[in-house]
């Protein structure tokens, strides 16, 4: 089974000591400042590229800090985790570095490019239910029936205390940020970049963004108890119908603002990211820079960070894209 969603909440010396972990295993990711992006949000935005890990995207950094720490008997049981794609590929990368059998469950019309990239790093996939929180049901039961380590993608501490590491990089790259936008679907990276700002400099400001035809997490966060709600928002990074309660606790204390976007402004914001960083972007990767702009007036003058979680994105979703561009 997975870690209790009531562990203790990760401290900065947690993502300390993460940093030391992982650090064989990643190199820092770039931030840096984009004109085009300050001058489109009227603010300095800085861009901090998560998509440019070795499985393009933010969620290795948990994946490793949590199968190092393992105990002996887990390890021999194996790992199971449900994913749309990025916790998936974060599994399974760290497994392999540290010689676990990893399963993954994907929904049945998962990104195709994050499953292909599960499966070349050695994890089984199990494929099953229409969106993520059916397979994730599916992976519990497997879970429990076959006696393996279930890693749940939000209620560990030891995954939150691992992506917080960018947040981590961000503050030290640039201390005098003043707000940070995360993409928000589970809550892991919102939760980890909350307990860096607040405990490095309490006046940084974190804002979550989630799709509006994905609130669930929103709507946890705003009615401070864990919420089920409608899915059906194209970018899987930010498609969960449900919060978690982990990463909720973290945010009900210290997350400072929660905006929805719209599908539209998502599929904007893909091909802005795209076009002025020259990089590739997924939805939920862009999901910061929707967030940036609809707060726009408010984040006039200020230092900006955004959180670009990852860049897994196929060809027909970028055609796609760029068509309606």
């Amino acid at each position: 089974m997975s870690a209790d969603p009531g562990s203790e909440i990760p401290t900065l010396a947690d993502v300390v000591a993460a940093r030391e972990r992982i650090a064989p295993y990643l190199g820092p990711t770039l931030l840096r400042r984009y004109a085009t992006l300050s001058e489109l949000v009227g603010a300095d935005v800085w861009v901090k590229h998560e998509n440019q890990n070795p499985t393009g995207a933010f969620k290795i950094r948990g994946g490793i800090n949590l199968v190092a720490q393992l105990p002996e008997d887990e390890r021999e049981r194996g790992l199971i985790a449900a994913s749309t794609g990025n916790h998936g590929q974060s599994i399974a990368y760290a497994a392999r570095a540290f010689g676990v059998r990893a399963t993954i469950c994907v929904p049945a019309d998962a990104n195709p490019l994050k499953v292909d990239a599960i499966r070349s790093l050695g994890a089984e996939i199990v494929s099953h239910g229409r969106d993520f929180d059916e397979a994730r049901e599916h992976c519990a039961a497997l879970a429990e029936r076959e006696g393996l380590r279930y890693v749940h993608s939000g209620n560990e501490p030891q995954l939150i205390a691992g992506v917080a590491t960018a947040t981590l990089e961000l503050v030290e790259q640039e201390p005098e940020i003043d707000v940070i936008l995360v993409p928000v679907g589970g809550g892991s990276g919102a939760a980890g970049a909350c307990v860096v700002a607040k405990a490095v400099r309490p006046e940084i400001e974190v804002v979550g963004v989630q799709s509006e035809a994905a609130p669930a997490a929103y709507r946890s966060w705003r009615e401070r108890r864990i919420v089920e709600d409608a899915m059906g928002t194209f970018a899987e990074g930010l498609a969960t119908r449900v919060g978690f309660e982990l990463p909720q606790r973290i945010l009900w204390d210290h997350l400072d603002d929660f905006v929805l976007v719209g599908e539209d402004d998502l599929r904007r914001a893909i091909v802005q990211m795209i076009d002025a960083t020259r990089q590739l972007v997924e939805a939920a990767g862009a999901a910061a820079l929707a967030g940036a702009l609809k707060l726009r007036e408010r984040l006039h003058g200020k230092r900006v960070a955004l959180i670009c979680s990852g860049g897994n994105i196929t060809l027909a979703q970028l055609r796609a894209v760029l068509g309606d561009g």
